[in-house]
């Protein structure tokens, strides 16, 4: 896979901006306010029936983001590169970090809110390749990996994949290169969705700044001692 350009890679990570106000929609015929969570969901969040890689059928939007803070990536088992094996490798340091909040011990973050995965953070890996990547064989690949609990690998139909893989913006801006699966975008999107707070990092970046990148759109507690009325800074 060719290195991305700077311009490229800062553009991919750019965060998703938040949706202020209410948008009105279809206005002329029906009059009818549609929220920006809705908005978002519409535009960006597809319903396609997957299947899990424990073999559990569920729907995108519904079972899976409504409600949750998230990582979703990309990938297929026979990736031809090793960027996948490499993504999947940092993502489970990732995980690690997150589950024994290691990475608040460093200066630049002492304050950031715990993100569990399986609890208070949920990750998605969705294969490329669905006709290959079988619930089994998602399942025998994650254990290969030492994947742990919260995160899960997801199958589906070819066009309920690809139409995710397009909303959720895992696109190259080259035809000829994003039809082929090798030049696949590696980064990982991660996001607060009751919160409407979207971005995204490269997938093979530091698992530390990984770990702290998702941290910002976790929710904060309240400060300690904070009445009833009082607001978190």
């Amino acid at each position: 896979m060719d290195a991305l350009s700077r311009r490229q890679l800062f553009t991919l990570a750019a965060a998703t901006p938040v949706v202020e106000g209410l948008v009105r929609a279809g206005a002329a015929a029906f009059d009818v306010a549609v929220s920006p969570r809705d908005t978002i969901r519409q535009r960006y969040f597809p319903n396609v029936l997957l299947r899990t890689h424990e073999g559990q059928e569920v729907r995108f939007y519904d079972d899976l983001i409504k409600g949750k803070v998230v990582t979703i990536n990309f990938m297929y088992t026979r990736c031809a590169d090793g960027q996948c094996p490499l993504i999947t490798a940092n993502l489970v340091r990732v995980q690690q970090l997150l589950r024994a909040g290691d990475w608040q011990k460093c200066d630049c973050s002492p304050d950031r809110p715990v993100a569990v995965p399986g609890r208070d953070l949920f990750m998605y890996s969705i294969t490329l390749t669905p006709k290959e990547d079988t619930p089994v064989v998602l399942r025998k690949y994650a254990k290969t990996y030492g994947v742990g609990p919260g995160w899960t690998f997801l199958t589906g139909k070819p066009d309920d994949i690809e139409r995710l893989r397009q909303h959720l913006g895992f696109t190259d801006p080259d035809p000829r290169r994003d039809r082929n699966k090798a030049n696949h975008i590696g980064n990982v999107r991660y996001g607060n969705e009751p919160l409407l707070l979207w971005a995204a990092c490269p997938g093979m970046a530091k698992p530390d700044w990984i770990a702290e990148s998702i941290s910002w759109v976790m929710p904060r507690p309240p400060p300690a001692g904070a009445g009833a009325g009082e607001r978190p800074s």
